[in-house]
């Protein structure tokens, strides 16, 4: 983490930034401004060891088996005599089977997790749409009553000018209705308006009616939204731990199995070859390893981040830059799905896509921290930041291999955190870019242009 800066101070900037604050009653107390500091940050990890508990995943994958590891030294006593080569052969034989079983057991169960969050977000995503659809109808037909209130007043008001003799418009027309409601209520004890005019005061009731019918489902799909919301932030804490154990199992077996099986070979060998010889086989094997992924980093980095729609990392305002080069290639909002033998793509799309080729670099939009970088249902491998004041960012189908920071990781804007791919729920390589604010999605077209980033 850079020193220079804090999670507060970005979320300060975020928030100040943005303009796009929830009002207090909507805001989640994980999304407050602040919210993730260092108290926060243990609770989070204390969340992450509940959760590989949660899947028979411990944390301590290299320290239960470095202290079992065979040193060269061991095999070089063991091939004195060969009862003490037979033990050392079935001991390291044991360890890469223990090894590898432990590296298809994490990965197994980070699958599971995984797959578990793309779930539970993706109910929550509809959730969002549900109540805000519901709302959008409900304040239609409110206006439809209001609109169909004031029809009935006019109504109201030209029996009165025209001599009307029911008291109740005299009584109508001694006071004033504050609102719509207040009106129809007048209206609704007059003889000759219900006469002259009841269709406009039974459509004024029904709309009214109606809108309240729709504002109650509202609220209670709210309340769902919000329900899920928690279980999709909870599956995301587990599914990174599970991701975390998986990797820390694979660096484990690329740290200690190259050795292993060269030992293995040692102990077996029917030649004169020196355990040195075997020794030296491993630290070349270890620097050409090193070598390609150096190469291919380089590679990656070197790629054409240019494109119609503006370079990737180009800034705009507050510190914000464009995450990905290339065009856009879809945009925001309902779409027709698109469908091969793999699956077809979602009829909502909660991003917008941004294509530069294969390995092009992905930038992070904004400084944050990095909370969650792991392989996430259709949206294949995935990163989340955190930028505070309750703004993140999503980046997905990432390549395989294609990560170039882990979570909990600072980075700062325009860093390069991953590289284009074509995993999960993919047509073709790209970055699908998505914008959160308190955890739901929001047109990111939009949000990134009130940034002066054109994507």
């Amino acid at each position: 983490m850079n020193d220079k800066h804090s999670t507060l101070d970005a979320a300060a900037a975020a928030s100040d930034d943005c303009g796009c604050a929830p009002t207090p009653a909507e805001s989640k107390a994980f999304w407050q401004k602040g919210s993730l500091t260092r108290r926060s940050a243990i609770s989070l990890g204390a969340l992450s060891v509940v959760a590989l508990s949660a899947f028979g995943v411990t944390s301590g994958v290299t320290a239960a088996y470095a202290a079992s590891y065979p040193s060269w030294d061991d095999v070089q006593n063991a091939m004195k005599n060969e009862a003490a080569k037979a033990n050392e052969v079935k001991r390291i034989e044991g360890l890469i089977q223990s090894l590898t079983q432990k590296v298809a057991d994490t990965q197994a169960q980070a699958q599971i997790a995984s797959d578990a969050y793309y779930v539970a977000q993706q109910e929550f995503f509809d959730a969002i749409r549900v109540a805000e659809e519901l709302q959008t109808q409900a304040d239609a037909q409110a206006a439809i009553a209001d609109e169909a209130a004031t029809k009935a007043g006019q109504v109201a008001a030209q029996l009165y000018r025209n001599g009307g003799d029911d008291t109740s418009l005299e009584l109508f027309f001694a006071g004033s209705a504050d609102n719509a409601d207040e009106l129809l209520s007048r209206l609704g004890t007059m003889d000759k308006l219900l006469e002259y005019n009841q269709s406009v005061y039974d459509n004024a009731v029904a709309a009214r009616n109606s809108a309240q019918s729709l504002s109650d489902q509202a609220v209670v799909a709210r309340t769902e939204r919000d329900r899920l919301q928690q279980v999709a932030e909870q599956k995301m804490v587990e599914a990174q731990a599970a991701a975390d154990a998986a990797q820390a199992a694979l660096d484990e077996q690329t740290e200690n199995l190259a050795t292993m099986e060269a030992q293995l070979a040692a102990l077996k060998s029917k030649t004169a070859t020196t355990v040195a010889s075997y020794k030296e086989g491993v630290r070349k094997a270890e620097e050409e390893r090193k070598r390609r992924e150096a190469a291919e980093a380089a590679a990656n980095a070197g790629g054409n981040d240019g494109g119609s729609s503006g370079g990737g990392g180009s800034p705009g305002r507050g510190g914000w830059v464009r995450p990905h080069g290339g065009h856009r290639s879809s945009g925001y909002g309902p779409r027709t799905p698109i469908c091969d033998s793999g699956g077809c793509s979602s009829s909502y799309h909660y991003g917008v896509d941004l294509a530069n080729g294969c390995g092009a670099a992905i930038y992070a939009a904004h400084s944050g921290t990095v909370d969650a970088a792991f392989y996430n249902g259709g949206y294949g491998n995935y990163i989340r930041i955190q930028h505070g004041g309750g703004i993140a960012t999503g980046y997905a189908h990432i390549k395989p291999g294609g990560y170039a920071v882990r979570s909990g990781q600072w980075v700062e804007a325009g860093q390069v955190i991953a590289y284009a791919g074509n995993t999960g729920g993919s047509f073709g390589c790209h970055l699908h870019f998505e914008v959160y604010i308190n955890g739901g999605y929001t047109n990111p077209i939009n949000f990134m242009a009130g940034k002066g980033v054109s994507v």
